[in-house]
């Protein structure tokens, strides 16, 4: 039965001309790390905003032409909310729609930037994430999985990155992990 006392607030939102969105689990559309000429470093889009990789690098170049002389934290552009920062020689961005919550994208770019910074050790600079790209991969699928956010905390994203890199296959593992793992198991059969 829907009489005035069943009015809520989404009937009175269109009721009154404002669009209402239903809420959703799909919170983030991007993920952009950028470098200081706008040279794209690492993208993820988890929509069909931008499909081909023109469009993408043309948004690319809008978002860092309006955004990296600016001190603020938050920017509407193309119909998107935008938050990012910017760290030394690297840019980064957190995408989502219009009427997405800053907040929540704010939490993940934060999440994104401590996580790496602890990976890291705090030298969050372009040369030292390109030398660690891997964990930047690991980093962004533990915080967000198809536009959804899986977790906020970055000690959590540490840690998981750390057991995922543990768990590399040594087929899959670069010469330098091999030749660690092999002086840490010389190392305790020699303390036996």
């Amino acid at each position: 039965m829907r009489g005035p006392e069943c009015v809520g607030a989404p009937f009175e939102a269109v009721a009154a001309g404002q669009p209402f969105y239903e809420p959703s689990l799909y919170t983030v559309k991007a993920v952009l790390i950028l470098d200081n000429d706008g040279e794209r470093l690492y993208a993820k889009y988890y929509d069909e905003t931008y499909p081909t990789v023109k469009e993408q690098k043309a948004f690319e170049k809008n978002i860092f032409n309006k955004t990296h002389r600016t001190d603020s934290e938050i920017a509407l552009l193309e119909g998107l909310t935008v938050v990012y920062k910017s760290n030394i020689d690297l840019y980064f961005y957190v995408i989502g729609s219009s009427h997405e919550n800053e907040l929540m994208l704010m939490s993940v770019l934060n999440c994104l930037f401590d996580s790496l910074s602890q990976m890291l050790r705090k030298n969050v600079e372009k040369r030292a994430l390109l030398e660690n790209m891997e964990g930047l991969f690991l980093a962004v699928d533990e915080i967000v999985d198809g536009g959804v956010i899986l977790e906020s905390d970055p000690l959590q994203v540490v840690h998981r990155v750390a057991l995922r890199g543990d768990d590399v296959p040594l087929t899959e593992q670069t010469v330098t992990q091999v030749l660690q793992s092999a002086k840490e198991q010389i190392k305790w059969s020699l303390l036996r």
